[in-house]
């Protein structure tokens, strides 16, 4: 008989001898919320069983021990346990709302003595920089004066955002003046597009864990993307990671959170200005 809540894995119909029960999900609760910052609600303990079975598999471990073992000493198999339990939904244009906020704070560069700088700080596969990047061609036309750092703790998406290949389907809604910057496949291509080297050349990606005491980016910048990420930490967090953004804010910069996300408990450090944008409070805006 099976202790309660326990989980058995089975491959091709046969056990695998791999239990998970309540005592092993919440290790992998205090795990990824340790190092990742990430809250998994107690609702998600089968969604982290069935990925991690993916990683027992992969592995040829078997036992849930055994795997926490590995984890604890391989990085490359930490950085596999990490992107398997992240979610990473997103489109392109999503939220659409925030891209004319965004054309109309290009149009007004708070310096053009210098590139106009982006940090999306959760860029999945791709898609919210490379709106971005379309948003700067359609403001400013050929090599726009703007750079976009473009971020995510899961490195395995970061390979297919830099890589820019997409299904056809994931084009298929977006305004037409947008499709001239994705080139469609041919032959054994066929149904999918690439964004276009103008797009491309405009993002730079790099992993980087927002819980990281030291991030891997310099200089601050005129818009930052979080969208969509603080929903995953506790308001703890949420503090922790945001008043870290503060030193790469200038006092025009302006914070664009997800449309779930609010940040009115942390209002002696932002203040709302446009639907789910933020900026500095006057009292941390800096003199001169």
């Amino acid at each position: 008989m099976k202790a309660n809540n326990e989980r058995i894995v089975t491959v091709d119909g046969k056990e695998a001898g791999f239990s998970f029960n309540q005592g092993d999900f919440r290790q992998v609760q205090k795990l990824i919320y340790d190092h990742a910052g990430i809250k998994l609600a107690d609702t998600k303990q089968d969604m982290v069983y069935s990925r991690i079975i993916r990683r027992l598999r992969a592995t040829g471990i078997q036992t849930f021990r055994e795997y926490l073992t590995l984890i604890e000493t391989s990085p490359s198999e930490w950085e596999a346990f990490v992107n398997s339990l992240t979610t990473n939904l997103t489109a392109f244009f999503r939220e659409e709302y925030h891209f004319p906020i965004l054309d109309a704070f290009m149009r007004q560069r708070p310096d053009c003595s210098r590139p106009f700088r982006i940090w999306c700080s959760a860029a999945s596969t791709g898609e919210e920089p490379y709106s971005l990047a379309m948003t700067a061609l359609q403001v400013f036309g050929k090599n726009p004066p703007v750079e976009i750092i473009a971020t995510d703790i899961d490195t395995s998406v970061l390979v297919k955002a830099d890589a820019g290949v997409y299904r056809n389907d994931r084009i298929e809604k977006l305004d037409p003046k947008y499709l001239r910057y994705f080139a469609r496949g041919k032959g054994s291509n066929e149904g999918l597009v690439r964004v276009r080297p103008e797009v491309r050349e405009l993002v730079t990606f790099l992993p980087l864990n927002l819980l990281d005491n030291q991030w891997p980016i310099n200089g601050q910048f005129d818009a930052l993307f979080c969208r969509n990420v603080l929903i995953y930490f506790d308001k703890d967090t949420q503090r922790r990671v945001l008043e870290k953004f503060i030193p790469y804010m200038h006092n025009q910069s302006q914070l664009f959170v997800g449309h779930s996300e609010s940040l009115l408990h942390l209002n002696d450090l932002f203040r709302l200005r446009g639907k789910t944008v933020y900026e500095l409070q006057s009292s941390l805006k800096r003199a001169g």
